[in-house]
């Protein structure tokens, strides 16, 4: 476990296979997984803030998790965090702002892959959920039609929290490029869904300048 002048606690996550699905196509495909860390939460307005500059939190809501930001904002953040810490960018935004590389041999904090989101959500387990639904996460059923601070329900057998619930959460992947071009992969439902959104396997895509109050992201790395 990692801890960062931000207060952002880094989890290690071990190597291991993940199988994805995908309901609209009816297709599930294998991948295997290196180890890597993973913030134990999403990012916080509170952290988001310190590194950006930008204020998003009122009185007392330092630690609701960070949300209305964007796959770019995402991706920015993890750069400006990387630098902050002195780590190397894993990014290489194009000079038109609209293109981006990864530099894999890169040390800085990134966005999960959508097998890594997967793997380190179920934390060993098979089924649908690492726990019962109303201890592990907030969703319409119990959040009250509001976020919540990180970290208030139970976490997974790796020490993940918020996994599903509260905010969905941006990922590196592109969902298919092929139909829905450049939108990317969102995971873990949201504290406005239904129980049935808010499922280890279930995916979500959206346009990487989207920005809407049920998601946000969480920090992934690969130390060298």
């Amino acid at each position: 476990m990692d801890a960062t002048e931000q207060g952002l606690t880094m989890i290690a996550v071990p190597p291991g296979t993940v199988t994805l699905s995908d309901r609209r196509t009816r297709r599930s495909w294998a991948v295997d997984v290196a180890g890597h860390r993973l913030a134990a939460h999403p990012v916080t307005r509170g952290q988001y803030a310190r590194v950006t500059g930008r204020t998003t939190a009122g009185a007392g809501e330092d630690r609701l998790p960070v949300e209305s930001v964007s796959w770019w904002d995402a991706v920015r953040f993890c750069n400006a965090l990387s630098e902050r810490e002195g780590f190397t960018p894993v990014y290489r935004v194009g000079a038109d702002g609209e293109s981006v590389d990864r530099d894999a041999s890169a040390d800085g904090y990134r966005l999960p892959t959508e097998a890594e989101w997967e793997h380190a959500c179920r934390a060993g387990t098979s089924g649908p959920r690492y726990g019962p639904l109303d201890d592990i996460a907030w969703h319409r059923g119990n959040s009250g039609d509001r976020l919540h601070e990180v970290g208030g329900r139970r976490p997974n057998p790796w020490g993940l929290y918020d996994m599903l619930g509260n905010v969905w959460e941006w990922c590196w992947d592109v969902y298919d490029a092929q139909v829905y071009g450049a939108y990317r992969v969102l995971r873990g439902g949201g504290w406005f869904d239904e129980h049935w959104s808010c499922r280890a396997s279930v995916r979500r895509r959206s346009h990487p300048t989207f920005r809407v109050d049920d998601v946000g992201f969480r920090l992934a790395r690969t130390p060298r």
